[in-house]
């Protein structure tokens, strides 16, 4: 398996060097180019020169046989470090001179190809040795040397103008040499940067992969720390992966909590029933004490049926969750609270408590599940009425408030501490000071309620102090 590191270097491998490669290539092509362009302009702007100042010096001596010309000549060879020569209509050379010296060759005669193309063409440039003038080939231009006599132009010899190509040569290559160099260099430190880059990058993912086959293997505290500071996608990722690690040891904590308390729950009244059932079968329980021992297996029964009741309920809301189908109507919230606090009457009016209820007198009609609202209600009016203190209020509000139905449902007793609340909601969880009152309770009816009210969009809240506990939940107007 390729690594990410390795790809991610190789990738940047061959785009530089497919980058440097068409780059030198253009790079060459247009140095090359430039150069030759400009010997070519100089060699032809002398060529130029030299033949519009013999064809004034011809028409005003008749001759080009002086040492005054060839002086100038010379220099001007000289000046434009070129090599200059002068030819006779025929070819025949004149002058042959690089500034220093005058040559004179052995083949006194321009090549018949080049001598036709001037004469007919008036001009000539390009590589040539002049067949063997010159011991290597040079660039050079030509032009004719053009004289008006009454009129008539008379063409009175060639000017060649060569400059030597193992100049241009030399100045290519040091500027290809240089390129080449540069090119180099910044390949080495981009390989170098890629490298130290890639394996920044690399090292928190195999850190995170190798979390991950520890959290496989059971090990949920294990956590990626180091990339707080970096401030980019991979302290994000991180991030995020540490949140997801700490999502999972909670997942697990409440599974080994759930498994501990669903054992408790079901243990206790399994265990009564079976007591009470033993005495009675091997007569350990006397006769007149029987009907009093199965009031109370009767009791547990009841108990372990709720429970699965309870059970049944939120593998039901857990299913609806999963699948994100809720059902959704309007129905009138006061007459579903009018209903609970009707079913309830017997409960509280058995523990001595009184009811103030502030609902609308007209109809309040809000989106969502009724039989599901109506379980709401009745979870959280009954636990008020089981843990309100004797002969106290339990005050039911309802309000309207920007699109929302706020319903209140409060109660006094005992404050609950605050680092209770947000356990309230959690699967079997019951508060310490309820333990004893709460017999008949599962730890199931709040936790039911957030997952009703979740799954609706809706929220739930709750307040403890001074002995006031408040829950409030919201639905939206219809």
């Amino acid at each position: 398996m390729r690594s990410l590191y390795r790809r991610q270097l190789t990738m940047m491998v061959s785009i530089m060097i497919l980058s440097f490669t068409l780059l030198g290539a253009a790079f060459m092509l247009l140095s090359y180019r430039y150069i030759i362009g400009e010997t070519r302009d100089s060699v032809e702007r002398n060529a130029g020169y030299v033949s519009a100042f013999t064809s004034s010096y011809y028409l005003q001596n008749r001759t080009i046989q002086s040492q005054y010309y060839s002086s100038y000549v010379a220099s001007l060879a000289m000046i434009s470090n070129s090599h200059i020569i002068i030819a006779n209509p025929d070819g025949e050379i004149l002058y042959a001179t690089d500034g220093r010296n005058f040559y004179t060759y052995q083949n006194n005669y321009l090549p018949d190809a080049l001598v036709k193309q001037v004469l007919q063409r008036g001009a000539f440039n390009g590589m040539t040795s002049l067949g063997g003038i010159f011991p290597e080939r040079r660039y050079m231009a030509a032009a004719p040397i053009v004289t008006e006599l009454e009129n008539l132009s008379m063409i009175q010899g060639l000017v060649l103008v060569s400059a030597d190509a193992s100049n241009l040569s030399e100045m290519w290559s040091a500027t290809a040499t240089i390129f080449f160099f540069s090119a180099v260099v910044v390949f080495l430190i981009s390989v170098i940067a890629s490298t130290l880059t890639s394996a920044h990058q690399a090292r928190p993912l195999n850190e995170m992969a190798e979390a991950a086959r520890k959290f496989g293997q059971g090990e949920f505290d294990v956590r990626v720390t180091g990339y707080e500071g970096r401030c980019d996608e991979i302290s994000t990722l991180a991030e995020a992966f540490n949140s997801m690690a700490n999502s999972l040891e909670k997942v697990e904590s409440q599974r080994a909590d759930f498994i501990a308390n669903i054992s408790h729950e079901l243990k206790t009244p399994m265990t009564t029933i079976a007591g009470f059932a033993e005495g009675i079968l091997d007569g350990t329980i006397p006769p007149e004490r029987q009907r009093e021992s199965l009031e109370i297996v009767v009791s547990e029964t009841r108990r372990l049926s709720r429970l699965v009741r309870k059970m049944l309920d939120l593998s039901r809301l857990n299913a609806l969750a999963e699948n994100a189908v809720t059902a959704q109507e309007t129905f009138d919230l006061t007459d579903v609270m009018s209903q609970v606090l009707i079913s309830l009457e017997s409960k509280i009016t058995a523990r001595k408590l009184d009811v103030d209820v502030q609902m609308p007198e007209e109809k309040l009609m809000v989106w969502g599940d009724p039989d599901a609202i109506t379980q709401v209600c009745y979870n959280l009016v009954d636990n008020a009425a089981k843990f309100a203190a004797p002969g106290t209020t339990i005050t039911v509000q309802i309000t309207k408030k920007d699109g929302k139905a706020y319903t209140t449902i409060r109660d006094l007793g005992a404050t609950i501490p605050p680092d209770e609340l947000p356990l309230l909601f959690d699967r079997f969880h019951k508060a310490d000071y309820s333990r004893s009152m709460d017999r008949e309770g599962v730890g199931l009816g709040l936790y039911i309620v957030k997952t009703i009210l979740g799954n609706l969009k809706e929220t739930i809240s709750v307040t403890s102090e001074d002995g006031v506990t408040q829950f409030t939940f919201t639905l939206t107007l219809a």
